[in-house]
């Protein structure tokens, strides 16, 4: 995803020089060898492991032993106190949803945040096992022993160490837990973790694609087929491309992970029909009316019909043609 929004960025600014491409325009012969923010992927993944030093360093100068308080302790102090992370409150700069720029800033979503936590400790030999709790998603060792994550030692939980405020906060989900009750929770996977991740970013580069059409939503024009005052014929809305694309990627890859989930593959499909790929929004959305519930699928397929108009009209007018394309 990152390496698709530099070179979308690369785009943007090679269209507004000029229509044709630069001849100085470098080629990558992989993705590896792109550098994101002056340093290619695996320079920013050594990032971890320079933390991950940075940790063990501290564990000597303090002459401590691995227990596992003590080193979540080193991690939380590298972390959040020496390299100054924090979690962003409010998510609404797309550089805090991506890792290389999390790892320059300091600044990140949770989710980013819980899986820099995640790789810093596996590189320390410990293992972190996370699991989504309401709006939060929350992280703990791995014990067999889960009621000793609980225990306030110092004015705070091994729990609420690892996890920060949120924990603590009696408006949080994540306040009601105990031992017993995290033994309910379904482990997050690596699969569903980059979920989580892509979905945030859909929804934030949507958000900030239709930021000048208040109100809109991906569904919108589901309820204005059905509306017979609506104009028939109303344009489509003008989105931020860039942003837009950015989502329709992050969409793309999440339909990797889940391809029967029936609402976001229509997400999808209303994503293409607002990038003006008809096409291939009537492919996603037929697709989607199989798996979806019947109610659902009967929304669906008179917009369906009129997106089969739209992209002959499209064609149509693609060959030369003017005027509005007729059925004899």
């Amino acid at each position: 995803m990152a390496f698709n929004r530099e070179m979308d960025a690369r785009s943007l600014l090679n269209e507004r020089i000029d229509v044709c491409s630069p001849s100085d325009t470098k080629e990558w012969d992989s993705v590896e060898q792109m550098p994101l923010d002056g340093k290619t992927i695996s320079e920013w993944l050594a990032e971890l492991d320079a933390i991950a030093k940075e940790v063990e360093a501290e564990l000597v100068s303090r002459e401590i032993g691995c227990h596992l308080v003590e080193v979540l302790d080193a991690v939380n102090l590298v972390l959040f106190e020496l390299r100054g992370f924090k979690r962003s409150p409010v998510l609404v700069d797309f550089k805090h949803s991506y890792l290389h720029s999390v790892l320059s800033s300091g600044c990140g979503s949770a989710i980013l945040l819980s899986i820099i936590y995640i790789e810093v400790c596996c590189r320390l030999g410990l293992t972190i096992v996370g699991s989504r709790v309401g709006e939060d998603f929350l992280i703990w060792p791995q014990t067999g022993y889960p009621e000793e994550l609980f225990k306030v030692t110092s004015g705070h939980s091994l729990f609420a160490i690892v996890n920060g405020k949120c924990v603590e906060d009696p408006r949080s989900m994540a306040s009601d837990l105990t031992g017993t009750s995290l033994l309910g929770l379904e482990i997050a996977t690596n699969r569903d973790i980059i979920g989580i991740a892509l979905a945030n970013l859909i929804r934030l580069h949507w958000k900030r694609a239709s930021r000048s059409n208040y109100g809109l939503m991906l569904t919108s024009p589901l309820r204005h087929v059905h509306n017979a005052a609506e104009e028939p014929n109303k344009a489509v809305p003008l989105l931020r491309p860039q942003d837009l694309r950015l989502a329709i990627m992050a969409s793309e890859r999440l339909l990797i992970l889940q391809p029967h989930n029936w609402a976001l593959r229509r997400d999808h499909g209303m994503m293409l029909y607002y990038n003006r790929e008809y096409g291939k929004a009537v492919q996603e959305l037929s697709i989607c009316m199989a798996f979806a519930p019947e109610e659902e699928a009967q929304i669906l397929e008179p917009f369906v019909e009129k997106l089969h108009l739209m992209r002959l009209e499209s064609s149509w007018k693609s060959l030369g043609h003017t005027g509005q394309l007729r059925v004899p």
